[in-house]
């Protein structure tokens, strides 16, 4: 029995795709369906919604799509969205489909877009996806776990032949804003340094970091560098070259690897939750919230709340990175 009168739901993915999207569409729609309701998808994201790109899906629509990485509803930017007259366009395409209440999937920007949706009557429901793990109220987002394998996975492959050259690998990962897959990065992978936007390193100390590891008799030199860090990679390693500190240096930039590849079991089984609990919040009439793990169990988080707060880097982690590089 349902305690909400809501009989049509919507999905979405927006913004950067992240691994799990597609297992987090599958478990609202199939959750939805359980509950009685209908289930529409919404293509291309804020854009598709602009435009009225909506498609009815069932139980064999979501079929086989577990292990696929990025989404099969697409994704993509709006700067219509934005505005007000974007707003009152995507409200009447939503109003003119007859979707009632809206999930969607999306890092900070997309549950920014939902949560101008739902104060202008739209009931919604957010679910945190984002590999930089930068959306505050949740210990963690969907895609993290698929992206830092992909990342330690690379650094691993490149440590073996760094130390078979003698030479300094800068490794360039995602995170203009957030150094979370640097520092968990490297940390697992014994790096012997991490650079992150949020501390601003002085050149000087990793100079000094790479002349200690050569004196040392180290074979190779693991630098990690989130894209966002005060030190750019090619410049740190033109720099470093100039220097002659010993190791030959080189730069791999990760990009957008990253975002893809199959999802983790982790991150198939987080996504899952979210999306059951995401209907569940909508049955029981709970809107305006976003899906967040909380230890081990998921707890709803106000929109307003996650989009006025930002997720701090954990200075424990940072510490031990150093630690252990030594």
């Amino acid at each position: 029995m349902l305690k909400s009168s809501i009989r049509t739901i919507g999905v979405m993915t927006s913004g950067g795709d992240a691994p799990g999207m597609n297992p987090g569409i599958r478990a609202v729609v199939r959750a939805g369906l359980a509950q009685g309701l209908r289930v529409l998808g919404v293509e291309d994201g804020y854009e598709g919604m602009l435009h009225g790109k909506f498609r009815e899906l069932g139980p064999r629509d979501v079929g086989g799509i577990l292990q696929r990485g990025g989404t099969f509803l697409r994704t993509a930017r709006s700067m219509e969205m934005k505005t007000p007259q974007g707003q009152r366009q995507a409200i009447r395409n939503l109003n003119n489909a007859g979707i009632e209440a809206l999930v969607i999937l999306g890092g900070d920007g997309s549950l920014t877009g939902g949560t101008m949706l739902m104060q202008q009557g739209v009931p919604v429901v957010g679910i945190p996806a984002s590999i930089d793990n930068d959306i505050y109220g949740t210990d963690m987002c969907i895609g993290v776990d698929t992206a830092l394998n992909t990342i330690v996975d690379a650094i691993d492959k490149l440590r073996d032949t760094a130390s078979s050259h003698n030479r300094a690998f800068i490794i360039e990962t995602m995170g203009r804003a957030c150094g979370y897959l640097a520092v968990r990065a490297g940390i697992i992978t014994g790096a012997e340094m991490v650079l992150v936007p949020e501390v601003e390193t002085p050149f000087e100390d990793v100079v000094a970091m790479v002349d200690d590891a050569y004196k040392r008799g180290k074979a190779h030199a693991i630098i990690v560098v989130a894209e966002g860090a005060s030190i750019r990679a090619q410049e740190l390693a033109q720099k470093l070259e100039d220097l002659d500190l010993g190791f030959d240096t080189r730069v791999t930039v990760l990009g957008h690897v990253q975002r893809g590849g199959k999802p983790t079991a982790f991150d198939r089984y987080l996504a899952t939750r979210f999306g059951v609990k995401a209907v569940e919040f909508i049955v029981s009439g709970q809107f305006g919230v976003m899906t967040a793990l909380d230890g081990r169990d998921i707890i709803p988080v106000p929109l307003q709340q996650v989009i006025s707060k930002k997720q701090t880097l954990s200075q424990e982690a940072l510490a031990m990175a150093r630690i252990l590089a030594r």
